[in-house]
């Protein structure tokens, strides 16, 4: 194996930031796209846990947290300069990201999916995850990106679940008074880098033939 294998899917905001990584890395990927309702075994034999995104290397070492593997392909070759220049600002930028990464994603999950968490609905919960999305905004609102002067690893990083949680109710959010925020999170989903993160593969089995992420 000369090029590293990535256990993907689509739609998993997780997986979307390894992939936009990737992509500014210039590291390409055997792409093994997994169905979450049948997980290839090849998947679960490179990490049990059966979660993506899933990466292993060429010489077979697995990464499996999607940070990690953001900051392995970045720490290797950054040619866009995501990863911040020093370890106050790095250290800055992995704060916003554990904060998106704990207590709002628990936020998202329950506003998006109640009825897995017993709830009636997800309101109190929007009404808490709100809550990040103005600090967010706030910071928008005096630079243009969370990286700093240009798009880096913490926009790239949390843009995906943001987006998620403004597509649980596109009409509510496009209302609320986050004009930073909502102009950030439309030019990601407008760019050629996100068309790219989100072109479709097919379900992977065994003994396909490769697909390469990215295409060219």
């Amino acid at each position: 194996m000369t090029e590293p294998i990535l256990y993907s899917f689509r739609r998993c905001p997780y997986a979307m930031r390894a992939r936009l990584a990737l992509l500014a890395s210039g590291t390409r990927v055997q792409l093994r796209e997994v169905v979450l309702k049948d997980k290839p075994a090849a998947l679960l034999a490179a990490s049990p846990k059966g979660t993506v995104p899933v990466m292993v290397t060429a010489n077979g070492e697995v990464i499996d947290q999607s940070l990690n593997i953001m900051l392995r392909v970045l720490r290797e070759y950054d040619p866009l300069h995501w990863l911040p220049a020093t370890d106050d600002a790095l250290e800055r930028s992995l704060h916003l990201i554990a904060r998106c990464d704990g207590e709002f994603k628990q936020h998202l999950d329950r506003y998006k999916y109640p009825h897995r968490f017993h709830l009636f609905d997800g309101l109190e919960n929007r009404a808490q995850g709100a809550m990040f999305l103005i600090a967010i905004n706030e910071v928008l609102s005096v630079q243009d990106f969370l990286h700093g002067p240009h798009w880096g690893m913490a926009d790239a990083a949390i843009a995906p679940f943001i987006r998620q949680f403004a597509h649980t109710d596109a009409h509510w959010f496009s209302a609320q008074p986050w004009n930073a925020l909502q102009g950030w999170l439309q030019a990601f989903e407008a760019s050629d880098t996100f068309a790219r993160c989100m072109h479709k593969a097919p379900a992977w089995k065994e003994g396909d033939a490769v697909t390469w992420f990215p295409e060219h």
